[in-house]
């Protein structure tokens, strides 16, 4: 993998400038750019520029994972940014797969707790973007496989805040940051109700989750289905292993960035973010839901991947074995032997 380097840009460059720096540059071919403004990094808060090393990362990520091979005011900052990339490299697609992985989570579990994904009520902790845009992909899967208007799949999901449920009389007094922890009066009551309970404690790094696996699986008697955002060591109950699954969404952008620059896409469409949740949800075994996994394991992450890009590869021309097509665009980098 080649050394990662990066550019730090400050409110008092416009849009002229912007681009005038981006043209600076030494590297012109350009495939994936990741980007952030150090306001909110995963569950992290405000780290400034020492947060950089979460978008360097997931560069690192986008290679290794995905096969890609490595090379005034807030919103008018963001429009700045985003003219000058697309006017100095053309069109480029921004991607993050957060809502796309606990939507696949959310449609393998259905094969252990029953129903379809309209049968359940989900219930969000924090009211925030990746909140939000989790709730949106939800209520669209719910609306394409009931046919009814999103309008009618949205009641079915509800959002809380430090200050109770979300209501459109007390819209005005949202607290829109994280919500909390998962206390052991809510996992409790969360059992009561259902006979597996479904719990994502989202929230990284692990210090930060609304609760453990332990505490889910204790609060439960062992009938949770849990999966987090950092990976949580097995837990032993009553004789049983439990074994936590992790809601990570490096399951989703790595393919995206080689799925856009094989097909040349410069946008990702909701049905994209629908067909790799349901891509990953297939790669859920039965022996997997026999440990409590309602993820794939990681250690077979570039198969996973190439499984997912064949989604977006069935509206093209046959290309005979689609995942082995989707192998074969992979970059794997190979060293020289000195011995």
């Amino acid at each position: 993998m080649y050394k990662t380097n990066w550019m730090y840009k400050t409110n008092s460059f416009g849009a002229t400038e912007i681009l005038e720096v981006l043209k600076n540059w030494p590297e012109r071919s350009i495939q994936v750019i990741v980007v952030t403004d150090g306001e909110r990094i995963l569950g992290l808060g405000d780290l400034g520029c020492q947060g950089m090393g979460i978008p360097v990362g997931k560069l690192s990520l986008y290679t290794a994972l995905g096969g890609v091979r490595p090379s005034a005011e807030y919103h008018e900052l963001l429009e700045e940014f985003m003219t000058a990339v697309k006017k100095n490299y053309g069109e480029k697609v921004l991607t993050q797969g957060t809502a796309s992985v606990v939507l696949a989570g959310l449609l393998a579990a259905l094969k252990v707790v029953g129903g379809t994904l309209a049968d359940h009520t989900y219930l969000f902790l924090g009211a925030s973007e990746a909140e939000t845009g989790i709730t949106e992909l939800i209520a669209l899967e719910m609306s394409k496989q009931t046919g009814s208007p999103i309008e009618e799949c949205r009641p079915k999901i509800w959002l809380m805040d430090s200050k109770g449920l979300i209501m459109a009389s007390r819209i005005d007094s949202l607290t829109l940051g994280k919500g909390g922890t998962f206390t052991q009066d809510v996992v409790e009551a969360m059992g009561a109700l259902n006979e597996k309970p479904l719990i994502f404690a989202l929230s990284n790094p692990m210090s930060h989750s609304e609760c453990t696996a332990e505490q889910a699986y204790t609060w439960t008697q062992g009938r949770a289905v849990f999966a987090s955002g950092s990976l949580f060591p097995t837990v032993e109950l009553d004789g049983k292993t439990l074994v936590p699954g992790q809601s990570n969404n490096a399951y989703i952008f790595p393919w995206f960035g080689l799925g856009v620059i094989i097909l040349a896409a410069i946008r990702v469409r909701d049905g994209m973010l629908l067909a790799a949740s349901e891509a990953l949800a297939e790669q859920v075994t039965e022996e997997h839901f026999a440990k409590g996994l309602i993820f794939p394991p990681f250690t077979n992450i570039r198969a996973i991947s190439a499984h997912i890009a064949t989604k977006a590869y069935e509206r093209l021309p046959r290309l005979g074995d689609l995942v082995k097509y989707a192998e074969s665009c992979m970059y794997t980098p190979t060293y020289r032997s000195y011995r």
